[in-house]
């Protein structure tokens, strides 16, 4: 999977620049949000983040239709040098233009259809380091995925193993000793979420076991 820069921003596996939170959330990168991994580092957190995935070229002068992976199209702009898939090739980004719900990039060296077309289905990384701030109570999907689920009564679930988008909110799929567990990630469900100490705490409503 991969992480993502969005919030729903930068993405885990991989992993992208979307972010999520209990009440929203996001991910992109290459171990969650698009479901691709790029590197991961020793903690499991994503080394690169997705903040757009290369759907096909662009008219005949090497632009490519993209895919916006990120709660922030016009941090495009401040991109110098993206890594494009699983081998990060690195490429300068000469210039970018949104276009309806895409946007349209044009990298260095890449002037025609042809060399436009090899791109198609590449994620466009970033290092994680250059991955926007979320606002207080948004997390990227790869923090919230391994952390450890407890009760306000302090009865332990088990560990966050996945994070399921459903449109209307995220669902955390919780691997617990004896069970999985599906948690929605609703203000009335999650209570706290503690990164330092890797601990989720949850309020069950009923019918969630």
């Amino acid at each position: 999977m991969i992480p993502s820069e969005s919030s729903n921003d930068d993405s885990a596996t991989l992993g992208n620049e979307k972010g999520r939170g209990h009440f929203k959330s996001q991910m992109s990168g290459r171990s969650s949000d698009g479901h691709l991994d790029s590197g991961i580092g020793p903690h499991g957190t994503p080394e690169y983040l997705a903040v757009g995935r290369v759907l096909g070229p662009w008219g005949i002068k090497g632009e490519v239709k993209t895919e916006i992976l990120t709660d922030s199209p016009d941090r495009f702009g401040l991109l110098k040098t993206v890594y494009l898939g699983d081998k990060l090739e690195p490429l300068q980004l000469e210039r970018y233009r949104l276009h309806k719900r895409f946007v349209l990039l044009k990298f260095e060296g890449i002037d025609e259809r042809n060399g436009a077309g090899r791109l198609r289905g590449k994620l466009v990384q970033i290092p994680i380091e250059e991955a926007l701030p979320l606002e207080e109570g948004i997390y990227y999907v790869h923090e919230i995925v391994g952390l450890g689920v407890w009760t306000i009564e302090g009865e332990y679930l088990g560990l966050i193993d996945e994070v399921l988008f459903t449109g209307g909110n995220e669902v955390y799929v919780v691997k617990g000793p004896h069970k999985d567990i599906l948690i929605p990630a609703i203000a009335d469900v999650v209570q706290d979420v503690d990164l330092e100490t890797g601990r989720l705490t949850v309020r069950l409503l009923q019918g969630l076991r």
